[in-house]
């Protein structure tokens, strides 16, 4: 199954954004932890609901599908139910994504998980617990799920937490957005120095209910369709977007400003319009560790305007929904677009694009939905591109096809 794009010539619509699966995913497990509050906004999308029904169905088996999120937190959560015990589990792919890291820093906290099946992977059988806590050592360079499932859980336990980061700091926004909240729901959690976290016990204080903002890595596709769009007056108005977001990912606004797109807030929201650019001869270079989300947008958007580009950061695209590093490789090929990857970078440079580019380039998707919806907008400069199993973007932005037809694309 495939969808095919046709882009109108004018870009111009207000479109509705799903909220942040990143801060829906923290606000449901601190809503868990503080009594059940109501959390407001939340999408419909694949990951969000998967871990709004582990939290709320009692079941002994959870299978959270391909929702990697959810995996990483509700192991912390789950271990401090206590007389609880759960059986974790997910998909094929969700079986191959390590989780030893988290689970070893659990263990030497007190938690009581086994691995069912490989070591250091799930399944994993957890029974919930009353847990010490106090201090563990945690490598910081891989993803910073495993710092925030740790963190949301800090209050939970008897002595608290005192989290020792090792090595280069991956995705410190998201860290960020966890503390954020955890304060927002009424614990005492802040950095001591560079690398400690330290988390009081007592747990959870929130009475009110949350709403969760729009999602910037949503926002991101509207950006690269504005950058990637002939129309010179194209402008797409995004309501409830703010500024100031806990979301890492907002970074995506000053980013496109150097792709020729400008971002305009007011009370209602952020308005998008296109400015002059032309690509330069200059590589582009930005670290992406911070943001990795945003990073395929990115590498799609600067290989088709002929920007050229060296990204560096990328090391947790490599255990994503799929090898992203690798899917984009393979799939920008098939729009002859030559890549030059390594283990956590991605480089373009124009003159070594290749001409064999396919007339009807059929883009496999690999369960990924980002890589569906990066790929889609780029069909505004080659047309003829198939999406494969479009079905995929249900993970975060269940509502992406629809959106595009409200924008006038035409989809068969």
């Amino acid at each position: 199954m495939g969808l095919s794009l046709t882009f109108p010539e004018k870009l111009r619509a207000t479109i509705t954004l799903p909220g942040s699966k990143s801060i829906a995913a923290r606000a449901l497990i601190l809503s868990a932890l503080s009594g059940g509050r109501q959390v407001l906004n939340l999408s419909d999308c694949d990951d969000t609901q998967a871990l709004l029904k582990a939290l709320t169905h009692d079941t002994e088996i959870v299978d959270i599908g391909a929702a990697g999120t959810a995996m990483r937190f509700l192991t912390a959560y789950f271990a401090t139910q206590s007389g609880t015990q759960h059986l974790l589990t997910g998909t094929e792919r969700m079986q191959q994504r390590p989780i030893s890291i988290l689970v070893e820093a659990l263990q030497a906290l007190g938690a009581d998980i086994t691995y069912t099946g490989q070591m250091g992977y799930p399944p994993l059988l957890i029974k919930g617990k009353d847990i010490q806590g106090g201090e563990v050592r945690l490598s910081a360079e891989v993803s910073s799920q495993y710092i925030s499932a740790l963190l949301m859980v800090g209050p939970m336990l008897r002595d608290g937490l005192r989290l020792q980061l090792e090595g280069t700091i991956a995705s410190r926004p998201y860290i960020e957005m966890t503390l954020g909240l955890m304060r927002e729901f009424g614990a005492k959690a802040s950095w001591t120095d560079a690398k400690t976290i330290c988390v009081a016990p007592g747990g959870y204080s929130r009475t009110a209910e949350f709403v969760v903002e729009p999602d910037w890595s949503a926002a991101s596709y509207w950006y690269e369709m504005v950058a990637l769009s002939n129309d010179t007056e194209a402008e797409i108005h995004l309501p409830y977007l703010r500024a100031e977001s806990l979301q890492g990912d907002s970074v995506v606004k000053d980013l496109f400003h150097h792709l020729g797109v400008d971002t305009r807030f007011d009370s209602e929201g952020a308005t998008l319009t296109k400015t002059a650019f032309s690509p330069t001869s200059t590589t582009w270079e930005v670290d992406f560790s911070q943001f990795p989300d945003l990073a395929q947008t990115f590498v799609a958007t600067c290989a088709i305007l002929g920007q050229p580009f060296h990204f560096t950061g990328l090391q947790s695209l490599r255990i994503k929904e799929t090898d992203r590093i690798a899917a984009l490789v393979a799939e920008l090929g098939k729009l002859g677009i030559m890549l030059e990857a390594e283990a956590s970078s991605i480089a373009y440079q124009p003159q070594q694009q290749n001409s064999a580019a396919l007339a009807q380039p059929e883009i496999a998707t690999y369960e990924d939905h980002r890589m569906a919806m990066c790929i889609a907008p780029c069909a505004m400069r080659q047309p003829g591109i198939k999406i494969l199993h479009p079905e995929v973007v249900n993970k975060s932005y269940p509502t992406f096809w629809e959106d595009l037809q409200r924008v006038g694309v035409i989809l068969q």
